[in-house]
């Protein structure tokens, strides 16, 4: 009979190691994806901080009647393609947020208007 207890108690313990390790393995995919994410709003933040630097100096610029004067248009044009490149949106319906590879019809109708 004791070795019955024994045994059980044995089965229970292997049955709760199991449903700890699938916890856990739950537990590190979130921690996973939400790394992942972090990363990815990083980078996003990185780019977006470097932008508005930029705007920020050719805002001066412009103010100050330097040698650039107002910005050109197809710089602008050529700043917003090479954002849409790395991945942001530039249409004013998601404009900035990351496009995660996809591709968007409304950034691309933007740029075939003004093409």
């Amino acid at each position: 009979m004791r070795d019955r207890n024994f045994l059980d108690a044995i089965m229970e313990f292997e049955q709760q190691l199991e449903s700890l390790q699938q916890q856990f393995d739950e537990i590190k995919k979130s921690v996973a994806h939400l790394v992942e994410e972090y990363q990815s709003l990083q980078m996003e933040n990185y780019h977006l901080r470097k932008r508005l630097e930029d705007l920020t100096k050719a805002a001066e610029t412009f103010e100050q009647g330097g040698k650039k004067g107002a910005l050109d248009i197809g710089e602008g044009y050529d700043n917003l393609a090479r954002l849409y490149q790395e991945g942001f949106h530039v249409c004013n319906v998601h404009f900035g947020s990351s496009r995660k590879g996809e591709d968007c019809l409304f950034c691309l109708s933007f740029f075939n208007k003004n093409s």
